[in-house]
């Protein structure tokens, strides 16, 4: 539990974290009034492309805690950003995605246009995604515009079952274009990076909070951070045990994290 007293930035998942479904985990509000006293900063991280910073701001207000929108980074937002770290000013951009993936890249400052001539293809989950628009999309990357995905889930969770995910529809381009997309969401390190060059971190001062091996852990490691794995969502001890790779922490919720963390920092205080 050491580790935990040096951390001073967090990444942190929020579906299966934060909440599960619609309901709020046990302890969400004492877990951000713990951070907010011990000052730890943090990015709340989502490779959901389809609902915007501001969606999450809201929803966390609902459940009685109130973050700032610098504070989210959903990967609609992560894409923009990593676009105007590599694009010029004004650049134009075919979007295959949703209202908030379409509005993070025009706030951006970029054009987001629907002809096949563009400089850069940006693909997210689109719930009314045609045959059409894949061959348009496929047409500009032939064209040469660059290939960029939001996320690569394989598959998206709905209340019904299981959906076929981004990462379905890259692979869809990637066939029939034969051209990789260069990925930003999670478990890529660029999703990470972006989140603490946010908060002004390193990786030796920072940890990942997740629920999920592939994407949290994974990424976590390979961005070089301390992981934290909690299984209020979707792993559970049984398949955590079966998995080759291993998180630095695991705990039960937000709950019992904040218990051992905040027990080793009294133990730190003056006067202990």
């Amino acid at each position: 539990m050491e580790r935990l007293r040096y951390l001073r930035h967090l990444i942190i998942d929020m579906d299966g974290v934060l909440w599960r479904g619609k309901r709020p985990m046990e302890g969400l509000t004492d877990f951000f009034d713990f951070l907010r006293r011990r000052e730890i900063r943090f990015v709340l991280v989502t490779n959901n492309a389809s609902r915007s910073r501001m969606d999450y701001v809201e929803q966390l207000a609902r459940f009685g805690v109130r973050v700032h929108p610098e504070e989210v980074l959903p990967s609609c937002d992560a894409t923009a950003l990593y676009l105007q770290q590599i694009a010029s000013p004004g650049a134009r951009v075919f979007v295959v995605g949703e209202k908030a993936l379409r509005e993070a890249i025009a706030a951006a400052g970029f054009q987001v246009v629907e002809e096949e001539r563009a400089d850069f293809v940006v693909v997210g989950i689109d719930w009314g995604l045609t045959y059409e628009r894949l061959a348009r999309a496929a047409r500009a990357i032939w064209n040469g515009a660059r290939f960029i995905g939001t996320n690569p889930d394989p598959v998206w969770p709905g209340e019904d079952g299981l959906y076929p995910g981004n990462g379905a529809t890259l692979a869809f381009l990637e066939r029939a274009t034969g051209v990789a997309p260069l990925v930003v969401g999670k478990p890529e390190p660029l999703m990470f990076r972006l989140a603490m060059e946010r908060m002004g971190a390193t990786p030796e001062n920072t940890a990942v909070v997740g629920d999920q091996i592939p994407t949290d852990i994974v990424g976590g490691k390979r961005a070089g951070l301390t992981t934290i794995l909690v299984l209020s969502g979707a792993t559970t001890r049984e398949m955590l045990a079966e998995n080759l790779v291993k998180p630095d922490f695991v705990f039960a919720d937000i709950r019992e994290l904040m218990s051992a963390w905040e027990a080793v920092l009294t133990d730190a205080s003056p006067g202990r």
